[in-house]
């Protein structure tokens, strides 16, 4: 033993015979007392060695050899005879599955790769530890590499889940009864949990999903106490910063709760992840670093007597210093290749495996291929405490596509198959296909009472159930408040008194904490912004949740709105962190899938760092058919006045637009913003529709006129009447305006009247997307049936009732508002104002006027399509230009 720990070479060793006295030491504790003891005495010598001022270099790094020491491995209990059979019919019909759907149409793609390299680790987690949502347990949750979907079908298939017509059907959804591509609920809402793709986002989720269990079980609404998160992800995956970037918080929540599967094939989709380098290391240092439980599964059982034999450390060097493009190569190539270019390194090597055929020396297999020692790393994950758990395992990219695939640069993106390669795939996996059926290339299930497929559902009978399974409806009801709770913002605010939407938020936001029916389950989600919207009293009122509570006393306990953590606190506070954020706000408006759990998240945030900045994120909730309020606060590009050109928003609301599960809104007033609250939690809470919202509020202070009755409606479907113009005037305009510019807007109905003598009807706006949305299914409605009553847009339907050009005005770009411009009717002018362009630093009203939005731009405007409509000489424009000072040679704000 001392001889292997020896490795610094005598001739730089000052004093050899302490050295060896010192190794000879930590040899005989390591034999007698185990790795455990000799472990604290190194760690009590460093931390002695620190304290003295020496300079002890750091590692996170542990030796290329398997972390689980083979005396302490747990073997895996199941039948592993059966399992394997059951892994090469899987293996089979994944891979029939996307070359028949290949051969069909060449271009639909698919992956055979991926799976084909976890196999085994997927076949073990189904098999023995991923428990279903069942009356005593909540159910694991997993998210599953993305590129494997095929090899979870063909699982599903034998199963009886899935049917051959389905498989038939792989990546062709269009006529239904088809197979997603990758996991995706939006698409198979009974069977996939999460979204993986784009990847990085399933690691990050994970973690904030495993918190979020953590956070259930604290505030009493779960008992989440045995519940793991799984998650599996590819190595080269780990180079997106989302994989990567939530790993300190996971290990400073303690999150026990969390396993990361890191598939380390070695390979990307174009080459090595790191062929000069060694991903495993370079994984387990991060992941260590950052205080993870790591276990590396880099060596299959047959390096064991080899490990075992090799008393000087010669064998475990060459591992570590050979690289991961020479580990892909052996893999590409033979037994002969391996001795001669692994073992050949060394001439002790080459004398340890002298009695080792080419062939013994092939079969010496990557950890990942082994069932026992995935058995073994799955089992500490599993039971170890205290700590995030994160499994590194060595596997083969393309593990049984042989010559056609295995760990070559084209495996992934492998999708057809020879005739040859598939005869070869049938025979190693011993596939009971005659033949004159091979062109065909057909899906294998044995009989139902075959011993092998009764001993399928037996594992999953014992676990529960099948997975992956989602469940689409919470079977709790809860009841909503009703409008009326919100009286104090739906009434006109008190003369003389000034509000910002972004008050009124908080107000319904407080009113909803307080109700006896849904005020448990709200979430708020906040990024370290509460002071900026005011928030700053919810801190006292429900906490912030720390699993610690609050070790220290905060600095502003003397003040009413100290900042309070609790081990029960309601607020998830996500630090600066959108994506973060985004992620507690996916676990809570997913929960009534995940956790049988209502829950209702408010994420509060910059809008300018919302729906550009962690729109991947916005997708995947949309995906997972997530429910919740995504509140973008300062929003619209001239609204936050002073903080410049990265901070000011004029385009969140294209970005919303395009999820077409997102319902955008863009009010203005307190009573709007409380009947689209109301109204969304009505539809999400009572009647469980799998839509979620966006809706931009503002910190810009002014008036709010209350409610009228019957505005309900309108301001639901995104369009209403909020002032008319004086009916004795004989001229007349349309002015739509929503946010903080349609105050914009009525300003301009006064300058209409009073300077010009022609009125002007202002329409609030709070949603141009759906009413754009309504427009174009009336639209298509009518395209596909021409014979029958055509519909009329909504929109249309109101101007059609009024005369005169119409004029919209927002705070955002100007295609947000020429979204409706198809559905205003024809014979009439649509004039549309916008804040195209960079943002600056300024006050609201030179910001307004820099981007020609202001109530001057709109009044001219609207005096400028009169004109066009030859309703007005042109002269009047000419007179209005002047009379507000607006300069015709300044230029278009867009190239400033």
């Amino acid at each position: 033993m001392s001889d292997q720990l020896d490795q610094v070479p005598a001739s730089t060793d000052p004093d050899s015979q302490e050295t060896k006295e010192w190794l000879d030491s930590l040899a005989s504790v390591l034999e007698q007392e185990g790795p455990d003891r000799a472990h604290y005495l190194l760690e009590r010598l460093i931390d002695l060695a620190r304290q003295s001022g020496s300079d002890i270099p750091f590692s996170a790094n542990t030796a290329y050899v398997n972390t689980i020491p083979v005396e302490q491995e747990q073997h895996c209990p199941g039948n592993l005879e059966y399992e394997e059979k059951l892994r090469s019919w899987m293996r089979w019909n994944a891979m029939a599955m996307v070359v028949k759907a290949n051969r069909v149409d060449g271009d639909l793609g698919g992956h055979l790769s991926s799976f084909a390299s976890l196999a085994n680790m997927l076949g073990i987690g189904f098999n023995h530890f991923w428990k279903a949502p069942s009356e005593n347990h909540g159910g694991d949750l997993l998210y599953i590499q993305g590129h494997s979907s095929p090899g979870v079908y063909a699982r599903a298939f034998l199963e009886g889940r899935l049917t051959e017509d389905q498989l038939t059907h792989f990546r062709r959804e269009v006529d239904g009864g088809g197979l997603s591509s990758y996991p995706h609920p939006k698409l198979m809402p009974n069977f996939w949990q999460f979204p993986t793709v784009s990847m990085g986002l399933g690691p990050l989720m994970a973690i904030y999903q495993a918190r979020f269990l953590k956070y259930l079980h604290a505030r009493s609404i779960a008992d989440t106490t045995d519940r793991k998160v799984w998650a599996f992800c590819g190595d080269g995956e780990m180079d997106e910063p989302e994989s990567l970037g939530a790993i300190g918080m996971a290990s400073r929540e303690k999150l026990d709760n969390l396993v990361i599967v890191v598939n380390c094939n070695l390979q990307r989709l174009d080459g090595p992840v790191r062929g000069n380098g060694k991903i495993i290391q370079e994984l387990e240092g991060e992941f260590r670093g950052a205080g993870w439980n790591v276990v590396k599964v880099v060596w299959g059982p047959g390096w064991d007597a080899l490990l075992a034999k090799d008393k000087e450390g010669i064998l475990r060097k060459v591992m570590m210093d050979t690289v991961d493009g020479e580990y892909q190569n052996y893999k590409a190539k033979d037994g002969a290749y391996v001795r001669k270019h692994f073992f050949g390194k060394h001439p002790k090597l080459l004398e340890m495996v002298a009695n080792m055929t080419d062939d013994d020396i092939w079969r010496l297999t990557r950890g990942g291929h082994d069932p026992h020692k995935i058995y073994a790393a799955f089992k500490v994950a599993q039971e170890h405490k205290g700590q995030p758990t994160v499994l590194l395992v060595k596997t083969i990219k393309g593990f049984g596509m042989g010559k056609h695939g295995e760990a070559r640069n084209t495996a992934h993106n492998t999708k057809k198959l020879t005739d040859e390669a598939v005869r070869e795939m049938r025979d190693r996996y011993s596939i009971p296909i005659p033949d004159d059926q091979l062109a065909d290339i057909p899906f294998y299930k044995p009989a139902d009472d075959a011993p092998e497929m009764k001993y399928l559902h037996e594992r999953r009978a014992a676990l529960g159930g099948y997975l992956p399974a989602r469940r689409m409806q919470a079977d709790e009801k809860l009841t909503v408040p009703p409008l009326s709770a919100f009286q104090n913002v739906l009434d006109a605010t008190a003369e003389g008194r000034e509000v910002s939407s972004t008050q009124a938020y908080v107000r319904i936001l407080t009113t909803l904490l307080k109700d006896q029916s849904v005020g448990a389950r709200i979430v708020p989600v906040l990024v370290d912004e509460s002071r900026t919207f005011g928030m700053e009293g919810l801190f006292r009122q429900v906490g912030i949740f720390n699993q610690q509570g609050q070790l220290y006393e905060p600095v502003d306990k003397d003040q009413v709105m100290y900042y309070r953590e609790d081990k029960a606190g309601q607020i998830l506070q996500e630090g600066i962190n959108e994506a973060g954020g985004m992620s507690s706000w996916i676990a809570a408006a997913t929960s009534y899938s995940t956790n049988n759990r209502v829950m209702i998240p408010f994420y509060t945030y910059y809008s300018m760092f919302g729906m550009q900045r962690i729109g991947d994120l916005v997708w995947a909730a949309a995906d997972m058919r997530a429910r919740g309020f995504l509140m973008g606060g300062t929003a619209g590009r001239t609204t936050l006045n002073g903080e410049g050109l990265q901070h000011e928003d004029g385009h969140s609301h294209l970005f919303a637009a395009a999820v077409p599960n997102c319902m955008p809104y863009d009010p203005t007033f307190g009573h709007e913003l409380a009947v689209i609250i109301q109204d969304g939690m009505r539809r999400m809470v009572e009647e469980q529709e799998d839509v979620f919202y966006y809706i931009t509020i503002m910190n810009e202070n002014y008036p709010h006129p209350g409610i009228k009755p019957g505005q309900e409606e309108g301001i639901l479907k995104g369009l209403y009447l909020l002032q008319k113009g004086d009916e004795s005037l004989q001229q007349r305009v349309q002015l739509l305006g929503s946010g903080t510019i349609l105050r914009e807007s009525i300003a301009a109905q006064d300058l209409l009247k009073n300077d010009w003598n022609i009125a002007a009807d202002v329409w609030s706006a709070p949603s141009l997307t759906l009413v754009a949305r309504d427009g174009q299914d009336a639209e298509r409605w009518n395209l596909v049936n021409p014979a029958k009553e055509q519909r009329v847009p909504y929109v249309t339907q109101l101007m059609n009732a009024t005369t005169g050009p119409i004029v919209a005005t927002t705070d955002y770009m100007r295609a947000f508002a020429e979204q409706i411009r198809a559905f205003i009717p024809k014979d009439r002018t649509y004039r549309v104002l916008g804040t195209d362009g960079f943002g600056r630093s300024d006050s609201r009203v030179k910001l307004r006027e820099f981007f020609e939005v202001n109530r001057y731009y709109i009044t001219v405007a609207a005096l400028k399509s009169l004109a066009e409509e030859g309703k007005l000489d042109v002269s009047v424009v000419e007179q209005a230009v002047a009379k507000y000072n607006l300069d015709p040679n300044k230029p278009n704000p867009v190239t400033q």
